[in-house]
């Protein structure tokens, strides 16, 4: 018998599964390397700290920008 498997429901709640993969990749990244520059220099760890939040905060956009789009594309 030769069958073949049947995807039901809607495909964009995939695509939003592997957008998110992406995203969390970048945040790992961002705080890893704020952890080992503020191990390298302490004295740095408030502005490693400010500029960590706000590159999380445009990495966290892409995220959204990839929830949101399966509702304004058919």
């Amino acid at each position: 018998m030769d069958m073949l498997a049947e995807v039901s429901g809607s495909i964009s709640t995939v695509g939003y599964g592997l957008a998110a993969i992406g995203p969390g990749v970048g945040v790992g990244i961002v705080i890893g390397k704020t952890i080992e520059g503020t191990a390298r220099q302490p004295e740095m760890a408030g502005a490693l700290r400010g500029n960590m939040f706000l590159g999380i905060a445009l990495i966290e956009a892409l995220a959204l920008i990839g929830i949101a789009t399966p509702f304004f594309l058919p």
